[in-house]
């Protein structure tokens, strides 16, 4: 496990027209309240957008909210793009509103683990901060 000398680095973003944003809204506050540096990129960005933005931030995690019923779109078309542009060591992880055999797929597919509503925001930033330690490299 790696130490790191910098606060992790997280981009949360709502994709699509999925207007809901209070649940990514108090993600991205529960993350910086347990010493993580978040960039929130707020409604209707697209795939391209999101993985852009990670890229300029340099990122360590892209967290996105998605209650639209639409990840099984959003996420394989941000992982394709995330592959593109070589950022393996970047996580890939979500909540909402996903189904249990959708998340399956979505975890063969190389996204992170997926949160459900009400998943206690300790939960999730233990697993950031985790697979960060271990997979990238300061």
């Amino acid at each position: 496990m790696t130490t790191i000398n910098r606060p992790i680095r997280i981009l949360v973003a709502k994709v699509g027209l999925d207007g809901h944003d209070r649940g990514a809204k108090v993600i991205a506050t529960a993350m910086r309240d347990a010493g993580m540096e978040v960039i929130y990129t707020g409604l209707r960005q697209t795939p391209e957008m999101v993985v852009n933005a990670a890229l300029q931030e340099d990122v360590d995690a892209i967290g996105i909210s998605i209650l639209s019923g639409a990840h099984m779109t959003v996420f394989p078309k941000i992982i394709q793009l995330m592959k593109e542009k070589r950022m393996d060591d970047v996580l890939l992880t979500g909540g909402g509103i996903i189904p249990e055999d959708d998340m399956n797929e979505l975890y063969e597919m190389g996204v992170g683990k997926l949160f459900a509503p009400g998943t206690a925001t300790q939960e999730i930033a233990a697993y950031i901060s985790n697979w960060v330690k271990e997979h990238r490299n300061f």
